[in-house]
């Protein structure tokens, strides 16, 4: 809901001439590419941890007006993972891990103040999870399992050129995969733009 909400408010913004910018003052046109850090929240049918995500990005936007569109691509990496133990037999052991996520998606936003860019996102993810079993004699064997999950991410954040090819952003998104998976993340990233 928050999201429609935004894209409303985006579209509005980017309806209305009185906000146009003279020609060749477009701080968000243009390739960009951007560290991000931050809080991940992997859920898996209840069970969830907490930990640091981490990775790149990289994208192309085009300011027409106050009004941003673009599209974006990252690499992101994740240090969750959860262990349970005496799950299949008396001292066994099994745990899992999120590792890679892919993202390819789009962003649309709009230049609320001088340098001040809110947006919103949607797009397709891909996420890698690790699972491990450490068996016991008598027991179930051992095993380990790498699954890649398709899912879908929508978000929204707040990003500041405070110089012509650099900037800031601050970003929240949620992420929805196959077989119950899902993550929330908020993120501070720092980048370029070319």
């Amino acid at each position: 809901m928050r999201t429609l909400i935004l894209a409303a408010l985006f579209a509005t913004a980017a309806a209305s001439p009185a906000l146009a910018q003279p020609a060749g003052n477009a701080p968000f046109t243009g390739l960009r590419i951007e560290g991000l850090v931050g809080y991940d929240h992997v859920k898996n049918h209840g069970y969830g941890d907490n930990a640091v995500a981490y990775g790149l990005g990289a994208g192309y936007d085009m300011q027409m007006g106050r009004a941003v569109v673009g599209g974006e691509v990252e690499y992101m990496d994740s240090n969750a993972k959860g262990c349970d133990t005496d799950f299949a037999a008396i001292g066994d052991k099994i745990c899992g891990s999120a590792r890679r996520d892919l993202y390819a998606g789009a962003r649309v936003g709009a230049e609320v103040s001088p340098g001040m860019l809110l947006y919103a996102k949607a797009g397709y993810t891909n996420a890698r999870i690790a699972t491990r079993y450490d068996g016991v004699t008598g027991g179930p064997a051992s095993f380990s399992d790498k699954t890649n999950l398709d899912g879908v991410r929508v978000g929204a954040g707040a990003e500041y050129a405070f110089s012509p090819n650099s900037f800031i952003k601050a970003e929240y998104r949620y992420s929805n995969y196959e077989k119950g998976v899902s993550r929330q993340q908020v993120l501070g990233g720092f980048g370029f733009r070319f």
